[in-house]
């Protein structure tokens, strides 16, 4: 059996709500509608069963909350989302064993009233957020609370890149050209997430947290070599900071952080030589099968066809194929779907 722990899809009332607003067919709202797979149960559930033994963890997509409405509205649409996920569940969960709350960290307090709801009251697996705040980043002191609850909780944090075409690549630039914003933006947006959470200590003052970092962690296993012996030197090239003393003062070594202390999924589109990178840099206890269904090409069924067959050819032990589709979700969630 297979459990896909990250993909996506937008209930129906989400999107009326996104309409009423004027805000669900901008920038990456375009790209939602273009995907019946996202939003039309039927056309997903006609979709899946061309895959047995496999089921979806489903999550809210894009745009996120912040960038929809102010901070006295997003609550509210956070609550419309969870309750269409939960919806799916209890009604097809043989195809959708559980769903990822949605939160939105620009209302720090909502947020953790909506991920308390969501996770006793309506049976969510975790939250999901985003790598920044309307630009802020999320390592922030003002963010700090949001933290102490999810540790408190004992859930994952989904934490999905978030950047758009509005982030120029150059300071000579007002926009980002080509979506170089989205091919490489995204892989550096979370990096980036992962380092602000381990030299802000995040990590070390909430040791027990279970953040999941898509995309097996964007850039992150191509740039060992950086992250390790590069940051092992971290404050030789900066003179305004003493970050040898940060260094000192972590809890362990910068590399061993983003090796142990998150949760990457094999979401890589497709791709061999990413997913071996990943398999390599991180131990497979924390490694998690992921598709992001239904954001491939063929708009459904091509990524879970694809990242199927990478890990089935890899000659991984069958304990070790269990662990990454099934038992390390299972494990870090509390949660039983495959028996």
């Amino acid at each position: 059996m297979r459990i896909d722990a990250y993909t996506h899809f937008i209930p129906a009332g989400i999107l009326a709500a996104m309409d009423r607003l004027g805000t669900g067919q901008q920038g990456i709202g375009k790209r939602m509608r273009g995907i019946p797979c996202i939003y039309d149960l039927d056309a997903r559930l006609r979709m899946l069963d061309a895959f047995p033994d496999y089921a979806q963890i489903i999550a809210y997509s894009s745009p996120p909350m912040e960038d929809v409405a102010g901070p006295d509205q997003i609550e509210g649409l956070c609550r419309i989302v969870n309750d269409g996920l939960a919806e799916i569940v209890a009604r097809h969960g043989d195809r959708f064993p559980g769903f990822v709350a949605q939160v939105s960290l620009a209302d720090v307090e909502g947020s953790i009233r909506e991920a308390g709801r969501a996770i006793r009251d309506l049976g969510a697996c975790g939250v999901q957020t985003y790598t920044n705040i309307n630009g802020r980043p999320i390592d922030l002191p003002e963010f700090e609370p949001f933290w102490d609850a999810m540790e408190r909780l004992d859930k994952p944090v989904w934490i999905h890149p978030a950047r758009r075409a509005d982030f120029p690549d150059y300071q000579s630039e007002t926009k980002s050209l080509y979506e170089i914003w989205w091919t490489f933006g995204w892989s550096y947006e979370t990096a980036a997430m992962m380092a602000r959470l381990v030299f802000s200590k995040v990590l070390d003052r909430h040791p027990r947290l279970k953040p999941i970092v898509h995309h097996f962690g964007g850039i992150v296993p191509m740039l060992e070599g950086r992250i390790g012996p590069g940051w092992d030197l971290i404050g030789t090239r900066t003179s305004d900071a003493d970050y040898a003393a940060l260094k000192v003062s972590l809890n362990k070594r910068p590399l061993d952080y983003f090796r142990e202390n998150f949760y990457p999924d094999t979401a890589v589109f497709s791709s061999k030589i990413g997913t071996e990178a990943g398999l390599a840099f991180y131990p497979r206890e924390n490694i998690l099968f992921a598709t992001d269904c239904p954001f491939d090409p063929e708009k459904g069924p091509g990524f879970i066809r694809d990242t199927q067959a990478i890990l089935d050819s890899l000659d991984l032990p069958k304990e070790t194929l269990d662990m990454i589709y099934f038992g390390n979700l299972q494990r870090i969630t509390g949660k039983t779907f495959v028996r």
